[in-house]
């Protein structure tokens, strides 16, 4: 019965609850964007608007969504764990940090870098199944033990237990923890950084404009990507394939050599222009959300009108 206002009376409350209402606004709001970055990823043709096209012909506006259900049931509490996270290690790497003090760059830093590799062990089954369902109006080869019936998120994880065990759940999850690692450490870095430039002051007194917040959030996310990239397309290339098919990639090496010998180093860098648009509209909800529940949570009034801008 009281629970929750006890877990919301404290940081590490307040911190998981605000996290995962920013997760929820990241995924609805760049959810499309996403689907044709994974599309451009698998394709042979990087132009968005031929693969915007191929989408919205096969399957409509509704192809756009097809997966979200995956990423929106587990991101609540992923996303609300990667914050926490966060806080927690920030705090542990500097522990002269306070909440008049914030945590020094540094910390910021190492505390982002091991949320991502910590956070790697949820999101690798969340990704892999929403990797199959963003593909399967491709009709490939890679994807023959899917039911034709186009199965939801649910029936999709389950097959993929049910043929290929916990392994083939966490198929990815090296990649994804040598993509997550730097990639949250650029991430939670340049969000601080870049709110402080826009904003001084603003670490301190927690009183910066919801402007900040989309910006630096959206360059946070930005950055995130460019740094790690094409470690994502090989990830989603790996995840593509299911133990029952052609093997095209026996690992990550293999994956990185066979891609740019077919296709050239460009295919590294396959869909990054959509991703950044993505990344910049995610992130800037994400960070947006986060920051404004967080101060809702804790009662410091939010924002007057006249600072909103």
């Amino acid at each position: 019965m009281d629970f929750w206002p006890e877990f919301l009376a404290t940081s590490w409350g307040k911190e998981f609850v605000a996290g995962g209402i920013g997760g929820v606004a990241g995924i609805v709001s760049g959810y499309p964007l996403d689907t044709l970055r994974i599309r451009q990823q698998h394709s042979t043709s990087g132009s968005a608007i031929n693969v915007l096209r191929s989408i919205m012909s096969n399957g409509g506006p509704a192809a756009l969504y097809r997966g979200m259900g995956a990423p929106l049931a587990s991101v609540t509490f992923q996303n609300a764990i990667v914050f926490q996270t966060n806080a927690v290690l920030c705090r542990a790497f500097d522990p002269s940090a306070t909440d008049n003090r914030p945590p020094s760059y540094k910390a910021v830093a190492l505390g982002g870098f091991g949320t991502g590799a910590l956070q790697s062990l949820i999101l690798t089954p969340v990704e892999l199944v929403k990797i199959r369902l963003q593909l399967q109006d491709l009709g490939s080869s890679t994807h023959t033990d899917l039911s034709s019936s186009r199965p939801g998120p649910m029936q999709v994880a389950k097959n993929i237990f049910k043929t290929e065990g916990y392994k083939g759940l966490y198929r990815g999850l090296t990649i994804t923890m040598l993509r997550d690692a730097p990639s949250h450490c650029f991430y939670f870095w340049t969000y601080e950084f870049m709110r402080e430039k826009l904003h001084p002051g603003c670490r301190k007194s927690g009183q910066e404009t919801l402007r900040t917040m989309l910006v630096a959030g959206g360059l946070a996310g930005v950055a995130s990507w460019v740094c790690c990239y094409p470690l994502d397309v090989v990830k989603t290339r790996l995840q593509a394939q299911s133990k029952f098919t052609f093997q095209k990639y026996s690992g990550i090496v293999d994956c990185f050599y066979k891609s740019v010998k077919e296709e050239g180093y460009s295919v590294l860098w396959r869909g990054l222009g959509t991703a950044i648009a993505r990344a910049f509209v995610v992130n800037g909800a994400i960070f947006s959300a986060y920051e404004l529940s967080l101060r809702c949570l804790s009662n410091n009034g939010g924002f007057h009108a006249e600072n909103t801008i």
